[in-house]
């Protein structure tokens, strides 16, 4: 996982930062019977503000328009989550915490609907930890950060489906396939899916990304009338399945 470096610049105004809301509608249904949140990635340590036109948050636009076309417009509010740091910071995981936030919010605003979080590296690891409000149904990870030693017991019950790149030279696959392993013996219902020759960022083969994200966020909003033979095969074989 990629570091911040110098952090001279631009910090979180707290002022801001106390009235800022930490989710962001994209689609709001009439009446919104699930919900799809997205968290883009960022850094291992940084203090500056997060904004929505540096490049990680861009990396899930296309992300967002997949989901627009395959999720029904009618009833599944699609939502971001924003960070108000661009760092995890240590002990702080102050994306989780931006996470946590976001999901309340989501309950005032719609109630308890079932939720899917579907997070990139950095928002891959905070929406595997924000696994365990009880609105989350299950978790997309796309090339999470996903440290040794991870914590895996708040998915115990979730669904959980990983795709890393074979080529990410950033995030590790290896420690996804590990993390995993510990998810399925902590009770979750978890698999892998590694894509060939993808790297970190997502640009080599991004039409598979996008669908297949798009797919296993849509199986797992309505199994019964998106069902996933892939995430099947991810959740049930022992090794990661390659796309």
């Amino acid at each position: 996982m990629s570091t911040a470096g110098n952090d001279e610049g631009e910090y979180v105004n707290t002022h801001d930062e106390a009235s800022a809301k930490a989710l962001v509608v994209r689609r709001r249904p009439a009446r919104a019977r699930a919900a799809v949140l997205v968290l883009h990635g960022g850094r291992a340590e940084s203090r500056r503000t997060a904004r929505p036109w540096h490049l990680a948050a861009l990396r899930m636009r296309p992300f967002l328009r997949t989901l627009e076309s395959r999720t029904h417009r009618d009833d599944v509010l699609l939502g971001q989550v924003r960070y108000r740091r661009r760092g995890w910071n240590g002990e702080g995981a102050e994306p989780l915490a931006d996470t946590v936030r976001a999901l309340a919010e989501l309950r005032e605003l719609v109630g308890d609907v079932p939720v899917v979080l579907l997070g990139h590296s950095m928002g891959g690891r905070a929406a595997l930890r924000a696994a365990d409000a009880p609105q989350v149904r299950g978790v997309v990870a796309l090339a999470p950060w996903c440290p040794p030693g991870e914590p895996v017991a708040q998915l115990r019950d979730r669904h959980v489906l990983v795709l890393h790149g074979s080529r990410d030279r950033i995030t590790d696959p290896g420690e996804s396939a590990a993390y995993v392993s510990r998810a399925r013996a902590a009770g979750a219902r978890a698999g892998m899916l590694l894509v060939a020759g993808g790297d970190h960022a997502m640009l080599r083969h991004h039409g598979r990304w996008h669908r297949t994200a798009a797919s296993a966020v849509a199986h797992l909003l309505a199994p019964g009338t998106a069902p996933s033979g892939l995430f099947v095969r991810a959740t049930t074989n022992v090794d990661p399945v390659a796309l």
